[in-house]
């Protein structure tokens, strides 16, 4: 005796010294989950940072079921409110030989369990602990019930004990096990949870037998007990209880070793309307081949991210996809920073006249073929035409006015961070070749709506630095033209999902074969951008901006100004407005907006490329690799071919006569040949088709392709 009392006055200074008080044990438990917070407080997210152990934050004594207090008091510790963290009558009960052996023979109490679990030098090893082990957990039990309540000791125990597998804590077992939170326990599981902290990874049978007792204990029934500890043991863990709105988010603004809930920019009410949005539109499309989307809402002002949905979590495979920023071609919503570097050069204004004619495009990829949504050329338009209706080859003309280069350094400045480079794009750059991210253009959307000064978007509620960008009047000619309804009605109608019912700029766009699917837009308070596709990049069948995005688009404005409408931004110094008139009455009369000292009260027609020369087959030439518009569903599209008047002969079959012949494309490798009246070959080119769908056996026989 003298000996193991002289062991333990060795050990106890020791233990005493690192007694921790309750606060410091509370406030050093480290959850492996972290729950995210929105603006509001409200819980958006779990993400767990910690593989080893699930462990989740801590739960209060008062927030625990009293089933499972009474429970776990009953199976290890009934004198537990009655002794000062030794139990002499069970020490008495016991030879001294299983006096300290293991806490299932009885003596070890909940407080004597506790001291083992906050010191790790206590913790009973494989071996089982030491004589000077034991007693210094002893001597650390009673210290800890000198200074701590006995409702604290039983808080942190039930918060720190190991239950079974990686599962630590009442909190993980309860969400793992019943999916439901410790304070929903009943008694049967109550008594199951008790029978797990003596036999943590015992079989099912085993477990139910020791629930059992304990119910008997309580002098409760037993029946269903096998069943029910079967089903739960069996059980595979899952994601913890509560809303799970914002993974992909979670992952970028989650600080590992930051507090167990971490506030964020999130609007828990946006983001839900978004993914409801979302899902909802997926649905209508079934059919179209589009699985996935992704969305974000930022606000003008601070740039916070209001709401960020990743994917369509509900039926995506490519659930762990964000397609926020996934990088992907942006299409047609790339054009109004094109108009707006050329009206800042004064290159270009809202009534400049733009010449609307086939035109082939030298890329990387092979030669462009830019056609408009209705397959019908417009002849000379206005600009702001031409970028209401998004037409495609004076975005094209707009652009070659620029250089590839200076529209590249352009478009990276609004932070879109172009892929390669301008020389590498060439004159496609000006319809969106350049692979950007969802996050990165609804930004540079933002900026328009900023009058041309940038910040970065705040993912966690720091200001971000600003700076100026692009000049202010420009910029509001280009948003002037985006937020008119009747500039877009050739192409969209009056009745589109981009009207709405206050002011709103907004822009949509696709991709090459239609993988991408955009619409971007903002309102007064409000920047929204949305994405529709695949994330594995397959082609989706007859969807468009218009079609596809844009009424999730529509959903989200309509619900943030519900009952608060969205007013215009106002004119800025430097922007006029002159009654205009357009050479040969190409269009009616109106008032237009202008740069001051750019104003003109007459417009004729400007910029075109080189004409083609009018001999033999001038159009598709040799070697020709046709890129067809992303904009414009594949089955809608149409190639032209021009030159000499004669008759076409596509693969050997007879498609037309004249100067030039409208063919339906076919994908694959062609040769065409153009002959006189006696039947003599003028010319011959081969090219191919690329990225069109199939057209029925009907048409491909009238097409000769």
């Amino acid at each position: 005796m003298r000996r193991l009392l002289a062991a333990a006055a060795l050990a106890w200074p020791l233990s005493a010294q690192a007694l921790p008080s309750f606060d410091e044990v509370r406030a050093a438990h480290r959850p492996s989950d972290i729950v995210l917070l929105d603006r509001h407080g409200v819980p958006v997210q779990t993400l767990r940072v910690d593989h080893s152990v699930r462990r989740l934050p801590w739960v209060p004594i008062e927030e625990m079921s009293p089933a499972l207090l009474r429970a776990i008091v009953l199976s290890e510790d009934k004198r537990f409110h009655e002794h000062s963290g030794i139990d002499w009558r069970a020490v008495a009960a016991s030879a001294w030989g299983n006096l300290w052996n293991t806490r299932t023979r009885g003596a070890s109490t909940l407080t004597m369990q506790l001291a083992g679990l906050l010191d790790e030098g206590l913790a009973r090893p494989a071996g089982g602990r030491s004589v000077a082990q034991k007693l210094s957990q002893a001597l650390t039990a009673t210290q800890l019930e000198r200074h701590w309540r006995k409702s604290q000791i039983l808080e942190a125990y039930l918060n720190s004990v190991p239950l079974r597998g990686e599962l630590v804590g009442v909190s993980a077992i309860a969400q793992t096990l019943f999916g439901k939170h410790a304070r929903g326990l009943d008694d049967t599981e109550a008594a199951i949870v008790a029978a797990l902290v003596r036999a943590p990874n015992a079989e099912p049978q085993r477990v139910a037998q020791r629930a059992c007792e304990v119910l008997r204990q309580q002098s409760r029934g037993c029946d269903g007990i096998a069943v029910i500890t079967e089903a739960a043991l069996g059980r595979r863990g899952g994601m913890p209880l509560g809303e799970q709105l914002a993974p992909h988010f979670a992952r970028q603004v989650i600080a590992a070793a930051g507090p167990a809930r971490q506030a964020s920019t999130l609007d828990a009410r946006v983001q839900r309307l978004a993914i409801a949005a979302l899902r909802r539109q997926l649905a209508e499309l079934t059919g179209r081949n589009v699985e996935d989307g992704a969305i974000v809402v930022l606000d003008n002002a601070s740039g916070e991210v209001l709401a960020w949905v990743g994917a369509n979590g509900a039926t995506s495979a490519a659930a762990q996809v964000d397609g926020v920023l996934a990088r992907r071609q942006p299409g047609s919503t790339i054009k109004p920073f094109v108009y707006q570097l050329a009206f800042e050069r004064r290159l270009l204004t809202p009534a400049s006249l733009l010449d609307d004619s086939p035109a082939q495009i030298a890329t990387a990829a092979g030669l462009y073929l830019p056609q408009n949504y209705d397959r019908d050329f417009k002849g000379w338009v206005s600009v702001r035409t031409a970028l209401g209706n998004s037409l495609n080859v004076p975005a094209v003309r707009a652009g070659a006015m620029l250089g590839p280069d200076a529209l590249f350094a352009r478009l990276d400045a609004f932070g879109l961070a172009p892929s390669e480079s301008g020389g590498f794009h060439g004159h496609a750059l000006a319809l969106g070749s350049a692979d950007v991210t969802l996050l990165a253009l609804t930004n540079a959307y933002r900026t328009l709506a900023r009058g041309g000064v940038y910040s970065a978007p705040s993912l966690r509620g720091r200001a971000r630095a600003e700076r100026r960008v692009a000049e202010a009047a420009a910029v509001h000619l280009v948003v002037d033209i985006l937020a008119d309804n009747a500039a877009r009605a050739r192409t969209f109608g009056l009745a589109s999902s981009l009207a709405t019912r206050g002011f709103a700029a907004v822009k949509t766009g696709t991709s090459k074969d239609l993988r991408d699917n955009w619409c971007i837009g903002f309102t007064d308070r409000y920047t929204v951008g949305v994405w529709v596709g695949n994330a594995s990049g397959e082609a989706m069948h007859e969807v468009s901006g218009v079609s596809g995005a844009a009424p999730i688009w529509h959903e989200i404005v309509t619900a943030l100004h519900a009952g608060q409408p969205s007013r215009p931004p106002p004119r800025p110094a430097g922007v006029v407005s002159q009654r205009v008139a357009f050479e040969a009455d190409r269009e009616p009369a109106r008032d237009e907006l202008f740069l001051a000292g750019a104003a003109q009260a007459r417009q004729r027609e400007t910029a075109q490329l080189a004409p083609q020369r009018a001999f033999g087959i001038t159009s598709p030439r040799d070697g020709s690799r046709f890129a067809l518009d992303p904009d414009i569903p594949p089955s809608a599209q149409q190639i032209v071919f021009e030159g000499e008047r004669g008759t076409w002969v596509l693969n050997g079959r007879r498609i037309g006569q004249g100067a030039a012949v409208r063919w339906a494309p076919w994908p694959g490798r062609h040769e065409l040949e153009l002959r006189d009246a006696r039947g003599r070959v003028l010319q011959t080119v081969r090219f191919e088709v690329r990225g069109a769908t199939l057209r029925s056996a009907a048409a491909t026989a009238r097409s000769g392709g």
